[in-house]
């Protein structure tokens, strides 16, 4: 999955190869050598695309048309790399919360290995240094420009993972086989850069759906398919068969026009927490906001007067968990066009609001079985026919949600409008102030339509 960072030569310990050649020349040469092969209708390129390098139609292509397909053997995976038997072998050692060690070890070996097959293909990635995802941003900095966004706690997490799987896993494998990984990249910011690499780069083959009990497949690096940015209307996808993978166009594409891939449905936050870059406002339609779980509790709590009445709530709430629909940790995720945890924050509302013998006859009868009605659907269009007490709910959430951002709406609003203001912000709070805007204007329709 490409990010929209600046693609230029690996910083960091790489092998030789043709370092004398242009980069992309390189690359094709070599995917020549390897049978990947590239349509004669397109190019890689720095022209004409939204960031660094791209993939741009030379001619005109038409739905259906085959891109390019990517011969599974040139796939860098814990399973093809030089590695593989000994990341075999190991597997038992190397589980880990993320999955994603035995790749990152494969990648951190065939940076530093003098002779890896894939060191044409690690002149066209990124910069390790100039990743643009928050992780790599201060703290302050962090906090100030997404506070309220949901990125600063996940970034936490993610950091906390990283160190903790570096020194207990990472780090004492390369050690325990010093001939296969050099000093150069026994670096814990090596491994960061290589993590976020991972997040932006890698793909992830779906599960069969016979399989669909099974661990999701490991991340592999896809050559060629990574080159391609992402926008919510894209124009091509990556399909899997036994052999290849090939990139497949899915709209009508004009001469002289980006190919984009899609990285699935992406809400601007998780765009910049895991690609480093957002869709400018309205361009993303996947974009979302979230509401707390805890937050619809603690409105909930707001209205209640009396002792009893915040002990009947806080089990209504248990119960609520008990149905496992909500969670301390956990959040409604609101659309532009409809609830996507419309079964979640249907049941909340519908439990916290019910008149108190209600709920204890719903209690008994093990909640109320499949009678969803029409009139409690959660669409944009449906949410002012709700139940007066659910839409105050829903309204007093959304309140309290906004006051978790350092910023209101206006503020957002005079950034965005004032082309010469905007123009002066950095890259980083042009695409934090994105982030904002887009949940801003979801919970604000969200406002309007529970008032």
């Amino acid at each position: 999955m490409a990010t929209q960072a600046k693609r230029g030569r690996v910083a960091g310990p790489v092998g030789g190869g043709d370092s004398d050649l242009d980069p992309v020349a390189s690359f094709l040469s070599w995917c020549r050598r390897v049978g990947l092969e590239l349509s004669p209708k397109v190019a890689v390129s720095r022209q004409g695309t939204v960031a660094g390098y791209g993939m741009v139609a030379q001619e005109s292509v038409q739905p259906g048309e085959l891109l390019f397909a990517v011969p599974r053997a040139v796939l860098l995976s814990q399973h093809t790399c030089s590695i593989s038997g000994l990341l075999e072998r190991e597997r038992g050692a190397l589980q880990s919360q993320s999955g994603w060690v035995p790749l990152l070890l494969a990648l951190l070996h065939e940076l530093q290995a003098p002779a890896s097959p894939w060191t044409p293909y690690f002149a066209l990635w990124p910069e390790l240094g100039s990743l643009e995802h928050p992780m790599f941003w201060p703290e302050e900095e962090r906090q100030r420009l997404l506070q309220g966004t949901g990125v600063p706690e996940a970034v936490e997490k993610d950091l906390a993972n990283i160190r903790s799987e570096y020194y207990s896993i990472v780090l004492p494998f390369m050690e325990a086989h010093p001939d296969l990984f050099s000093p150069r990249v026994r670096s814990l910011e090596l491994y960061h850069q290589l993590v976020a690499l991972v997040m932006a780069y890698s793909f992830q083959e779906p599960l069969e759906e016979e399989e669909d009990e099974k661990e999701p497949n490991s991340p592999l690096m896809v050559p060629a398919a990574d080159i391609l940015n992402h926008v919510a209307s894209h124009n091509a996808n990556l399909e899997y068969s036994p052999n290849y993978l090939r990139m497949v166009a899915t709209q009508p594409i004009p001469k002289g026009h980006e190919i984009f891939n899609t990285y699935g449905q992406m809400a601007n936050w998780q765009l910049i927490h895991m690609y480093g870059f957002v869709e400018p406002y309205p361009d993303n339609t996947d974009d979302t906001a979230d509401i707390q779980m805890v937050t619809v509790r603690e409105a909930a709590l707001q209205g209640t007067d009396v002792e009893a009445e915040r002990v009947l709530l806080y089990e209504r709430w248990d119960y609520l968990c008990k149905l496992e629909m909500v969670g301390e940790e956990g959040a409604f995720v609101i659309g532009r066009e409809e609830v996507l945890t419309e079964e979640e924050l249907t049941t909340t509302l519908k439990v916290l609001c019910m008149p108190p013998e209600e709920f204890r006859e719903f209690k008994d009868q093990d909640g109320w079985g499949d009678d969803k009605k029409e009139e409690d659907s959660l669409t944009i269009t449906n949410i002012p026919k709700l139940k007066k007490s659910w839409r105050q709910l829903l309204r007093d959430s959304v309140l309290l949600t906004l006051q978790t951002y350092a910023t209101d709406l206006k503020t957002e609003q005079d950034l965005l409008s004032n082309k010469e203001v905007y123009a002066k912000l950095s890259w980083r709070e042009q695409q934090a102030l994105q982030v904002r805007y887009g949940q801003k204007m979801i919970l604000h329709q969200l406002l309007e339509l529970t008032g």
